[in-house]
């Protein structure tokens, strides 16, 4: 009996002590919006015992009340939606232009070793170059309208999707290829039906981290002879000081790659659902 008696003590000691074991930890959404209200929170204290001139940083009420101007009556005579809807035209003018540029090279690099020799070169010439390094030399060829602008942006973006599509092909099962010329598979069916099926999840990695380049370079395409955009809108707020309407638009960008990220990672769900599990 007094065993039995041991043993039930334990028992009960050991459910007492489960709840408090099994605590479910904080979700990582709660922790970002505490962390987002902390971050806010001394902003505001900062503001508020004037730690830091308004001039150069205003109180987060103030550019709250800055964005609302900036929807109703606009900057620079253009509203939020019209310096909002210039920029997207321009990071999608460029994504574009960079999938339909990036993938081919992708591939070739990928799947052949003369494209390799060809294409390795210029590509790792590009990728470590800040977009402001050939922005003079693209405005000298290009011009100084939109085609310039998409030009810069989508040079940034290319390596991203060159090296995710080329790391992709190379990374497919070498036994789904011999399994598909073991069938009779041609090489375009192959590459066609089992190397680019394979490929998307890296081709979608990519793309997202070609979106944040973009982003990025965007405020110094939107440098040269824009009248709208984000980065335009920013960089005449800075000339004159207007702080509040460069926050504002420092944390619509944020707002909109962040929108972009999420939609990125929706499609990549619902193309490739196998990829997550991987």
């Amino acid at each position: 009996m007094t065993l039995l008696s041991e043993l039930d003590a334990l028992a009960g000691e050991t459910t007492d002590e489960t709840p408090a074991r099994a605590a479910r930890p904080l979700p990582i959404a709660v922790i970002s919006t505490l962390t987002v209200g902390v971050i806010i929170g001394l902003w505001a204290l900062a503001s508020a015992y004037a730690l830091v001139s308004p001039v150069f940083l205003p109180s987060p009420r103030q550019v709250v009340i800055a964005l609302y101007n900036l929807v109703v009556t606009g900057f620079v005579d253009a509203t939020l939606a019209e310096h909002v809807g210039a920029s997207l035209y321009r990071i999608f003018g460029a994504l574009i232009a960079s999938i339909l540029i990036g993938i081919p090279a992708g591939l070739a690099i990928g799947t052949s070793r003369v494209g390799r020799g060809i294409l390795d070169p210029i590509v790792e010439f590009l990728r470590p170059l800040p977009p402001l390094a050939y922005l003079p030399l693209v405005i000298i060829w290009v011009g100084i309208g939109e085609a310039s602008k998409i030009t810069v942006i989508a040079l940034s973006m290319l390596p991203s999707i060159i090296l995710s599509t080329s790391a992709g092909v190379r990374a497919v099962s070498k036994d789904h290829i011999n399994a598909a010329r073991s069938l009779g598979a041609s090489k375009a069916q192959v590459l066609r039906e089992v190397v680019l099926p394979s490929a998307v999840p890296s081709i979608l990695t990519g793309i997202r981290i070609a979106l944040g380049a973009g982003w990025t370079t965007l405020v110094a395409a939107e440098l040269v002879a824009a009248t709208s955009g984000i980065g335009f809108m920013i960089q005449s707020a800075a000339q004159f000081l207007v702080t509040d309407i460069v926050i504002a638009g420092i944390i619509v960008i944020a707002l909109i790659a962040i929108v972009l990220e999420y939609v990125a990672r929706l499609i990549e769900r619902r193309l490739v659902p196998w990829a997550s599990h991987r």
